[in-house]
Formats: C-alpha cells, sequence, structure tokens
C-alpha cells in the first residue's frame, strides 16, 4: 500500500502509529486523493491531510508523526508564512481552528506582519473554534477551550486556557506514575519530529 500511495505523498509521512498500529492513516491518504488530484494547494502538502482543511505554507510545519492526526480534523487553517509550526507528541485539534505564524497589518491590511514562530508542545489539546496567533508557545499538556483565542505563551504547560484573550482557569494536576505505566502512550516512543521540507 504504501508504493501505491508514495505515487501521492512524501513516503516517509505514511509511516508511524496511524499507519502501523491503528492503520486509520491509510483511509486518511485515501480520503485526501481527491483533492490532490484537482486542488493545486493541496498538491504541494506531502502528506495526508483533510479535504476541508487549509495548510499553507507547508515546508515551514514540523510535527511528530504521532500528531498526523491533526491535519485531519475538518474546517482547520494552518498557516506557516514567514516562520515555523511545530507539534510535538500526541497532540489533538478539534474542527474550526486556526494557527497563523502571521497576520495582516492593522495600518495596511494589504501587508503581513513579520512572521513569528508557533509551538505546540507534546500532549496539547485545542479545542472547536479556537485561535492560537503569531509568537504562541504552548508548554506540554495545555488544554485550550473552544472558542478561545490565544495571544500570549504558556510555556510552563499543564493548564487549561479559555476565553478571549486566553487566561489560565486550571491547573493541571498530572499523576506521573499513571503516565508512566499508560500503555496508550507507547506509541510515543521513539518517533522523530517529521518536517514538510521534503517534498514530493
Amino acid at each position: 500500500m504504501r508504493g501505491i500511495f508514495s505515487i501521492f505523498y512524501n513516503k516517509k509521512f505514511l509511516s508511524g502509529y496511524y499507519f502501523a498500529e491503528k492503520r486509520i492513516g491509510w483511509y486518511w491518504a485515501y480520503k485526501g486523493i481527491h483533492n490532490r488530484l484537482f486542488d493545486y494547494g493541496t498538491r504541494k502538502v506531502p502528506w495526508p491531510i483533510h479535504p476541508r482543511t487549509v495548510v499553507s505554507g507547508a515546508n515551514n510545519i514540523t510535527f511528530d508523526q504521532s500528531s498526523l492526526n491533526v491535519f485531519q480534523t475538518p474546517g482547520c487553517y494552518w498557516q506557516a508564512y514567514g516562520a515555523e509550526i511545530y507539534i510535538g507528541k500526541n497532540c489533538y485539534v478539534a474542527p474550526n481552528v486556526g494557527i497563523i505564524t502571521t497576520n495582516h497589518d492593522v495600518v495596511d491590511p494589504s501587508n503581513h506582519t513579520k512572521g513569528k514562530p508557533v509551538t505546540i508542545s507534546d500532549n496539547c489539546w485545542i479545542g472547536m473554534n479556537a485561535v492560537v496567533l503569531p509568537g504562541v508557545f504552548l508548554g506540554p499538556h495545555v488544554t485550550v477551550a473552544a472558542g478561545a483565542v490565544v495571544t500570549k505563551s504558556f510555556p510552563q504547560g499543564f493548564v487549561v486556557v479559555a476565553g478571549v484573550p486566553a487566561k489560565i482557569i486550571k491547573v493541571i494536576k498530572l499523576d506521573k506514575s499513571k503516565e508512566e505505566t499508560d500503555p496508550s502512550s507507547d506509541h510515543d516512543n521513539n518517533i522523530t519530529p517529521t518536517t514538510g521540507e521534503d517534498k514530493l
């Protein structure tokens, strides 16, 4: 199967947890073929994405393959112009989320501001209709509530943020003994980040 789908995608993105264990990755790859054939913009993205998700600046996006699922959610907008987006292990993104590295200039909207990188660390969860703005760094285990607009960083991690602009509403107390023995986290091991720089 990898040989067939490598016609449409970079084969290095056709491996890892969602292909070797859960195997739903093959369905994602199949579902995305139609758009790759008829949508020039989608064709530039070397990994499977949902037909109703937009990825701009794929060359500037780096992600762990255990987080390939974040690109399978409908209605999301990933914009990585002028700076990088990094996504760690075991992340989740709900529908209609926007993550951007640059924005329109408020004085002259025909121009864009200078790009600033966005980092989403391991085990983050971003709720429906949330927006993560340029320059934001989310530490591990940050949950972004639905509808939140994240304008600043939360590098310490282990928090729930909500509101406009997003503020901490809860501190997460992680049971480390459970995390260390939880077999569901096994797929996070020995996975190296991948990037869109390797084109088809």
